[in-house]
C-alpha cells in the first residue's frame, strides 16, 4: 500500500516508513455516539514529547538544578528538536512552539495532515453531557526517522481526561473549619506564611472571581495573597457561576493555599481537560520562572483510564519538577480503593500514583481549634466518598517505599507503588469553609489535601531557605513496616474499602497527617 501525504508536493511514503508509537493505543470511548469523520480542514493540535539527552535519576541528584543546567543535561537535544521540526513541517504541520527543557514540541494543522502524519483516524463524537468533540482510537504511528526520538504524541483527542476531587457537604447547615484552623490543628510552623515562595495550581476547568477572594480573605482577617491566572492551550479563568461546577475546585485550591500560606504567590494554570492540556499545564508550571516550590493538583483519574504514553509523559514531567526542586502534590481520589471503577478490581488514581508525586489521602478530623485533635480516622462515608489509596498497577515499588510495608495489591496480589504518601482532613463533614461564586459552602475531598500540603511545603521552604523536590526520601527516611514515622500523626483507624489503616504506612493515609513543627525540624527549617 502506498500513502500520499497531504498535498502531493510532500511526496510519497510507504507503510514501512512509519513505526508504531509504544503506549499510544487508545480504546474507543465507550457509550460515545460516532457522528462521522472530523472535517478534513478542522484545525487540530498535538504535543509531541521527545526523548531526554540522558537518563534522569532524581534520587542521585544532591541539589536541585537551575533550569538552564537541567535543560542542558536532561532536556531535548538541539538535533532532536531540529529533526522533529523538519519532519513534521514536511508533513504539512506547523510547529508553534518548542521547549528544550520540557522536551515538548507543539504542532497544529488541518485534520488531514495530522491524521496522515500519525496514521490515525479522527472522528467527531457525542458523549453524554460533555457534548461533541474530536476523538481517536487505536495506535498512533510516527515517521520512521522519529521512531527513536518521539516518546509520546498527546492531543488529537478531546475526551475529558480527569475529574476534580472535591465534594460539597450535603447539609446546608454544615459548619466545617476554616483552612487556617486546620493548619493550627496540624501545628503548621509559627513565624512562617510562605513569603518568597510560589505555588502553582493546575485547573482543568472553571474559574474564580477576584471579588470572591477579596471578600473571603477579608472575612478571615488574612492578607489577600497574590493570585495570577495563566492560560495554557487556550484555557482561561472562566467561572461558570455554579459552585457545584469546577468553580468549586478552583476556589477550594486557591482559598486553602491562601489561608494557610498567604505570603506565597499563586499562579493558577487553566488548561483544557485533555491529556494534552493536563501535561502542558504541568510542564508549563514546572519550567516557569520563578520556579515554584510546589505544584498542587486536585484532578485525576483511575490509572487504567490513561494511555501508557500519557502516564509516562506526566510522570517524567514530575521527575523534571523534582530535579528542579519542585514538589508535586496530587489528590489520591475520592472513591475508595476501587477509585470509582466498576470492573471489580482495585485501582489507584493517577497522577497521584506517580512515584515522583506526593500522593495526598484523606481523613476525618475531629478537632477543637486551635490545637486539640480529639480523633482522626480514615475518611470513608457511606454514599459520601472515601479516600483513594492502594497499590499501583503501572509503577513498581519505589526505593523510598521498599521498607515501608506496602502490601501487594488486593485482588491479584501484585506489588507496586503504594498510594498515598501523606494525608490530611478531607471528609466533607469536617470540611473547609470556602466562598465560591458568592456562596459560602463547606467542601471536602482529597482535593483539599493537595493544596494543604502545598501550602505547608511553602512555609517549610521559607523556613529552610530552599525547596525540597522529591521530598519522599526525607519523609520516608528510616521507615519500617508498622512503625510511626517522625513528622507525622499516625492514623490507625478506618478503611477505604479493600485496605485498612494500621500503625505506620498504610494504603489509606500513607505515613499519616502532618505535624508541622516536627516536619520543620525534619526538613532543616529554623523554628521562630
Amino acid at each position: 500500500m502506498v500513502f500520499r501525504s497531504p498535498g502531493d508536493d510532500h511526496g510519497v511514503m510507504t507503510d514501512s516508513q512509519w513505526v508504531p508509537l509504544s503506549g499510544s493505543l487508545r480504546p474507543a470511548l465507550a457509550e460515545a455516539e460516532v457522528l462521522g469523520p472530523l472535517d478534513a480542514d478542522a484545525t487540530v493540535t498535538a504535543t509531541v514529547v521527545l526523548r531526554r539527552r540522558a537518563e534522569l535519576d532524581v534520587a542521585a541528584l544532591s541539589e536541585p538544578l537551575a533550569p538552564e543546567e537541567f535543560a542542558d543535561r536532561y532536556g531535548a537535544s538541539a538535533d532532536d528538536l531540529d529533526l522533529v521540526r523538519t519532519v513534521l513541517t514536511d508533513a504539512g504541520l506547523t510547529v508553534t512552539d518548542a521547549h528544550a527543557g520540557s522536551r515538548r514540541v507543539s504542532v497544529r494543522g488541518p485534520a488531514r495532515a495530522m491524521t496522515a502524519a500519525f496514521k490515525t483516524e479522527l472522528n467527531r463524537v457525542r458523549y453524554g453531557e460533555t457534548g461533541e468533540f474530536a476523538a481517536r482510537s487505536g495506535e498512533l504511528q510516527v515517521p520512521a526517522e522519529l521512531g527513536d526520538v518521539v516518546v509520546a504524541v498527546l492531543g488529537l483527542d478531546e475526551r475529558p481526561q480527569a475529574r476534580a476531587m472535591f465534594r460539597r457537604h450535603k447539609k446546608a447547615a454544615a459548619k466545617g473549619y476554616t483552612p487556617d484552623q486546620v493548619g493550627q490543628l496540624y501545628g503548621f510552623p509559627a513565624g512562617t506564611d510562605g513569603t518568597g515562595q510560589t505555588v502553582a495550581v493546575i485547573e482543568l476547568g472553571g474559574g474564580y472571581k477576584p471579588e470572591d477572594l477579596t471578600k473571603y480573605f477579608s472575612g478571615l482577617k488574612i492578607t489577600e495573597p497574590k493570585v495570577t491566572a495563566a492560560g495554557v492551550d487556550g484555557g482561561k479563568n472562566a467561572p461558570t457561576g455554579d459552585p457545584n461546577s469546577a468553580d468549586g475546585e478552583v476556589a477550594l485550591d486557591i482559598e486553602v493555599i491562601g489561608a494557610l500560606a498567604p505570603g506565597a504567590a499563586q499562579i493558577v494554570y487553566f488548561a483544557p481537560n485533555t491529556d494534552q492540556g493536563f501535561l502542558d499545564a504541568v510542564s508549563t508550571a514546572v519550567h516557569a520562572s520563578p520556579t515554584p516550590v510546589a505544584v498542587s493538583i486536585s484532578w485525576g483519574q483511575s490509572e487504567d483510564q490513561w494511555t501508557p504514553q500519557a502516564r509516562s509523559a506526566m510522570d517524567q514531567a514530575f521527575a523534571d519538577a523534582a530535579a528542579l526542586g519542585v514538589t508535586v502534590c496530587c489528590a489520591s481520589g475520592d472513591n475508595g480503593s476501587a477509585d470509582g471503577q466498576t470492573d471489580g478490581a482495585q485501582h489507584v488514581d493517577f497522577p497521584a500514583s506517580s512515584p515522583h508525586a506526593l500522593a495526598c489521602g484523606g481523613t476525618k478530623l475531629d478537632g477543637t481549634p486551635p490545637s486539640t485533635v480529639n480523633s482522626e480516622t480514615v475518611w470513608n462515608t457511606a454514599g459520601g466518598g472515601a479516600t483513594g489509596g492502594g497499590v499501583s498497577d503501572a509503577f513498581p515499588v519505589p526505593d523510598y517505599q521498599k521498607s515501608a510495608g506496602v502490601p501487594t495489591r488486593a485482588g491479584d496480589g501484585k506489588p507496586g507503588r503504594g498510594v498515598p504518601d501523606v494525608a490530611g482532613n478531607a471528609d466533607p463533614a469536617t470540611g473547609y469553609q470556602v466562598l465560591v461564586d458568592g456562596q459560602q459552602i463547606v467542601v471536602g475531598g482529597t482535593s483539599a489535601v493537595s493544596p494543604l500540603w502545598s501550602a505547608l511545603l511553602a512555609r517549610l521552604a521559607q523556613s529552610a531557605g530552599r525547596g525540597f523536590g522529591l521530598v519522599h526520601s526525607k519523609l520516608y527516611a528510616g521507615v519500617g513496616a508498622g512503625k510511626a514515622q517522625p513528622g507525622f500523626r499516625d492514623v490507625t483507624e478506618g478503611s477505604n474499602g479493600a485496605y485498612s489503616a494500621a500503625a505506620g504506612w498504610d494504603a489509606c493515609t500513607g505515613l499519616g497527617t502532618p505535624d508541622g513543627a516536627a516536619l520543620q525540624k525534619l526538613l532543616g527549617g529554623k523554628a521562630s
